[in-house]
């Protein structure tokens, strides 16, 4: 019951939709503006770099929430199966009849509150990627694919390792229209516009 209850309040908190609420006091629908996605990127473009980052922040404390909920009422299961609730809340969130985002910010505070250690190399490999592609979407790709990678290298639980391959997975899926887009040389740039 206590890891029902803790999977339960995890989805409700992921499915908070921090980005549309902020660009609503602005007057904005977000989901109707640039790639219609309601993460940290999209409001960044179309909100500016403040609004981006107060996004960014409160969608990793949702994250961070999840995982500290599921130690309250659990062990490491728990604890993991309040996390992957919260993505799939971010990702398929209830107040948006089960649309939402691509789950890279409550998955790096999932990360970061589980294991700083692997989130700093993940955040490398993110930055590099996208100093050298200019690719927020490949970077997000890369950082998320080294999770499970990093936490082999600093031997970490099975169960922490499964986690890590199941949410790079689910990172690639939702960005799979952007793999595309990348392919097609359409995909958005970090400093440049969008080509048409």
């Amino acid at each position: 019951m206590d890891t029902l209850l803790a999977v339960v309040i995890s989805y409700l908190i992921g499915s908070i939709p921090v980005g549309v609420l902020v660009a609503r006091t602005k007057g904005i629908n977000i989901m109707e503006r640039g790639s219609g996605n309601i993460g940290t990127t999209n409001v960044w473009r179309n909100l500016g770099p403040g609004y981006g980052l107060f996004v960014l922040v409160l969608d990793m404390v949702k994250g961070v929430a999840a995982v500290l909920v599921g130690r309250y009422f659990g062990g490491v299961e728990t604890e993991l199966l309040a996390a992957l609730s919260a993505v799939c809340g971010h990702s398929w969130s209830v107040f948006l009849r089960f649309k939402g985002g691509k789950i890279v910010a409550t998955g790096a505070g999932i990360i970061l509150t589980i294991s700083p250690s692997v989130t700093l190399v993940a955040l490398v490999v993110l930055l590099t990627t996208l100093g050298i592609s200019r690719y927020v979407s490949l970077s997000s790709m890369m950082a998320a694919i080294t999770i499970p990678i990093a936490m082999i290298v600093f031997g970490m639980d099975r169960l922490y390792i499964i986690f890590g391959i199941i949410l790079a997975i689910f990172v690639i899926y939702k960005h799979r229209s952007n793999i595309h887009k990348i392919l097609s040389g359409t995909e958005y740039k970090v400093g440049k516009g969008r080509r048409m």
